[in-house]
């Protein structure tokens, strides 16, 4: 019996492999995080870790970024096309649910 990944999951894995064959965006990415382009019109870079890719709200970000621009990202990079500060809202509540579930065990 095999897992299967949803097809968002698989998506990202083979843009993170497109990624890490870039020497200069995978010098500075610390193992287990992803660099991320964030913005609607002047984009910038985040790093977070991989384990974001698997919560719902982030599969939404992810699944808008594929509909706008399948697999040619303009930065060479996941280009996410939101707002940046929604993006921050997110990934903090993402960082303070992953730090309880973390701290609870």
């Amino acid at each position: 019996m095999g897992i299967r990944l949803p097809s968002v999951l698989l998506n990202a894995k083979q843009i993170l492999k497109v990624q890490a064959m870039s020497a200069k965006n995978h010098s500075d990415v610390p193992k287990g995080h992803i660099a991320v382009y964030v913005g609607e019109i002047q984009r910038k870079r985040f790093v977070v870790p991989i384990s974001y890719l698997k919560h719902p709200s982030f599969q939404a970000l992810l699944n808008r970024s594929e509909e706008e621009f399948g697999f040619c990202h303009p930065m060479g990079g996941l280009t996410i096309p939101c707002r940046e500060d929604a993006f921050v809202n997110l990934t903090s509540r993402l960082h303070r649910s992953f730090s309880f579930v973390f701290a609870r065990f």
